[in-house]
């Protein structure tokens, strides 16, 4: 049973799409901006609805065009109603966690690991729907515009944060729960090519370091922490802390 959403995180999630709104009606002044502002924020009447605009445009491609992405995304909004509401929770998440997200424009339109987890999820929703083909060339595609490989198949959680996000690599049967951090080029990789579950699960509040390679089917512990770096091949414990090659229990 998931846990009640803390006092924080309702309030982030209730102004969230207002202030995106206002913020965006102010710049729209900058004429630049202004093409994009309108046709990504300003026409929608929802956060899902505005980011399936913006994905649409980010990944179309002669044989995945913007009408057929925007269709899909809506597919997998009605598909799961909760859609909306993880797709906040993963900009509420952006916004307390990073300090480089000083409104919400900039993180909602610029953040790429933010791009990268959204639409992983319109691909996770087509493999389990049995569109394993179509779920994996999206795959593709999120690979050659984000630099960020996850597998369709692997399971990812809600207020769940990419920073940075070039490099990451999640494997097919890796499980990530809520809100867990994972900095640039970590990878969630098997130790061999048997078709098992042999990938990392991830426990929720867990945060991995900048380029830490996690391999195998083990766990890393809610709320532990990897640092950059580390090379993990054993399951790290709740709470804990572990650093080196291969990681150790350092706090």
């Amino acid at each position: 049973m998931k846990n009640d959403p803390a006092p924080q995180e309702i309030a982030c999630a209730e102004t969230l799409w207002p202030a995106l709104r206002a913020e965006a009606e102010k710049l729209v002044r900058d004429e630049a901006l202004a093409p994009l502002l309108q046709s990504v924020i300003l026409q929608s009447d929802r956060l899902a609805a505005a980011t399936g605009r913006l994905l649409a445009g980010k990944l179309a491609a002669p044989h995945l065009p913007e009408g057929l992405l925007l269709e899909l995304y809506a597919e997998t909004e009605s598909a799961l109603p909760e859609l909306g509401d993880i797709v906040t929770a993963d900009l509420c998440t952006v916004t307390k966690n990073d300090p480089a997200a000083k409104d919400w424009v900039a993180p909602f339109l610029f953040f790429k690991g933010f791009h990268a987890l959204q639409a992983a999820r319109v691909a996770h929703y087509l493999w389990s729907a049995d569109r394993r083909h179509l779920a994996l060339y999206l795959q593709n595609r999120i690979s050659d515009v984000f630099a960020v490989d996850i597998h369709p198949a692997a399971r990812i959680g809600r207020g769940v944060m990419l920073d940075h996000a070039t490099g990451i690599v999640i494997g097919e049967t890796a499980v990530v729960e809520d809100d867990v951090l994972l900095w640039h080029g970590v990878t969630l990789g098997g130790r061999n090519f048997t078709d098992t579950d042999r990938h990392p699960k991830v426990r929720k509040g867990a945060s991995i370091g900048a380029s830490a390679t996690v391999l195998g089917n083990i766990e890393v512990g809610a709320g532990s922490k990897v640092a950059a770096g580390s090379m993990v091949l054993e399951n790290v414990p709740p709470g804990k802390t572990v650093a080196g090659v291969p990681a150790r229990v350092v706090g």
